[in-house]
């Protein structure tokens, strides 16, 4: 029986050279640098950013670097996600319900755990709510979900998948979560901030089941977009 081809078979030679460098650059190098860039800006041309105008620009370069790097694979994921309709939305309809469950499951087993954490990330997204919401809206709903998933499902997930399903779901997953972390750890200058990683295992999980059964990235992008949509509308 042939071997079904999976999301990393899709990737080009391009895209798995240049989007291996590309993930690097968004999990940790672009988070470092962007604000002495815009400084640098402000300086070369005497305006001054808004934190919104910021945070727009930012997303925005970061979605179209995105479409540009991985445009066949982008392009591949979408014809089967046409071809495929009812396994998608049905697969959208399950992670919703699992993602929900297992995410209050985790919240109350590792309350006592996580002690007085804070997370941070929640944190600054409320203030970026308050301060600009429709285009915060813009970012954390459409923009960061489509990125974050071809990169960390589409990328990361799919070249592992060929190899080993459960490394590509523990290492996906990982990283998933140490994006959402790490720089509030270096900010807050402890290292056992990290240990609100474990808050995002079960989005990583689910989001990486999701690519998995549907076949397609859109599944978990809609799942992503839908997650967001609601913390955020229901906050």
């Amino acid at each position: 029986m042939a071997k079904r081809k999976t999301g990393g078979a899709w990737l080009t030679d391009f895209e798995r050279i240049v989007g291996g460098v590309f993930f690097l650059l968004y999990l940790v190098v672009f988070p470092l640098t962007a604000r002495y860039i815009f400084r640098g800006v402000e300086a070369l041309t005497g305006l001054t950013l808004s934190a919104a105008a910021e945070n727009a620009i930012y997303y925005y370069f970061v979605f179209a670097v995105t479409i540009l790097v991985f445009y066949n694979f982008i392009g591949k994921t979408t014809h089967r996600f046409f071809s495929n309709l009812g396994r998608t939305f049905s697969t959208l309809g399950l992670g919703l319900v699992g993602f929900y469950g297992l995410n209050e499951l985790l919240y109350r087993l590792t309350a006592t755990f996580l002690g007085g954490h804070t997370n941070l990330n929640d944190v600054s997204i409320s203030a970026q709510m308050n301060d600009a919401p429709r285009t915060t809206f813009l970012i954390i709903v459409f923009l960061a979900p489509f990125v974050e998933e071809v990169l960390f499902r589409g990328y990361v997930f799919g070249m592992l998948r060929d190899h080993s399903r459960i490394l590509a779901y523990a290492v996906s997953c990982a990283l998933f979560a140490f994006l959402h972390v790490w720089q509030f750890a270096v900010g807050s200058q402890s290292l056992g901030y990290l240990v609100l990683m474990i808050q995002y295992l079960v989005p990583g999980l689910v989001l990486a089941w999701a690519y998995d059964r549907a076949g397609n990235l859109w599944g978990p992008i809609l799942i992503h977009m839908c997650v967001n949509a609601l913390s955020i509308l229901l906050r």
